[in-house]
C-alpha cells in the first residue's frame, strides 16, 4: 500500500469513527495536501485550491485540518509565528522541532526516548495522546557563540 493510500485509509477511519463523511470537499482538501511537499498553513492552503477553481469554504479548511492532524496525515510544524503551519507527517516522518529565538532557525529531530516518555506518562496519567507538537525554543549553536 503506497503512503497516500495509508493516508487516505487513515482519513477515512477517522471520519467513521466520528461519523462524518468524506465529502467531496472534505477529499479534495485531502487531495491537495497529499500533494504539497512544503510546510503550509490553513489560509494559504485555502487560497491555493481557491486559485485552482477549486469550491471549499475557508470553514470546510479550517475544520479538516485537526481531523488530518488526529489521523496523522499532517503534523503541526514550525512557521512565522502567526498562524499554525502543518507538514505531512509521511514525507520526513514523525519529527520535532528546535527554533532559534534569536535566527529563527529551525531544527528537526527525533527522539525515541522523548517518544516512550510521552507515551508512559499519558498512561501513567490515564490520557490518551492523540497527536503532539513538541517544540524547543532557544538559542542556535551559532547564536550561542555571538
Amino acid at each position: 500500500m503506497t503512503r497516500s493510500a495509508k493516508e487516505i485509509q487513515a482519513f477515512t477511519r477517522l471520519l467513521q469513527a466520528r461519523r462524518l463523511k468524506l465529502t467531496t470537499e472534505r477529499r479534495t482538501l485531502l487531495d491537495e495536501v497529499l500533494q504539497t511537499r512544503r510546510h503550509f498553513d490553513s489560509d494559504s492552503l485555502y487560497e491555493k485550491l481557491r486559485c485552482k477553481g477549486v469550491r471549499v469554504s475557508r470553514d470546510t479548511v479550517f475544520r479538516t485540518m485537526p481531523l488530518l492532524l488526529e489521523c496523522g496525515v499532517v503534523q503541526k510544524s514550525v512557521g512565522d509565528g502567526r498562524c499554525e503551519y502543518f507538514e505531512r507527517t509521511s514525507i520526513k516522518g514523525h519529527h520535532d522541532h528546535m527554533v532559534c529565538n534569536l535566527c529563527g532557525k529551525v531544527i528537526e529531530f527525533s527522539s525515541e526516548k522523548i517518544e516512550r516518555l510521552q507515551e508512559a506518562l499519558c498512561a501513567e496519567h490515564g490520557f490518551r495522546m492523540l497527536f503532539h507538537d513538541h517544540r524547543l525554543y532557544g538559542h542556535c549553536r551559532e547564536c550561542d557563540r555571538k
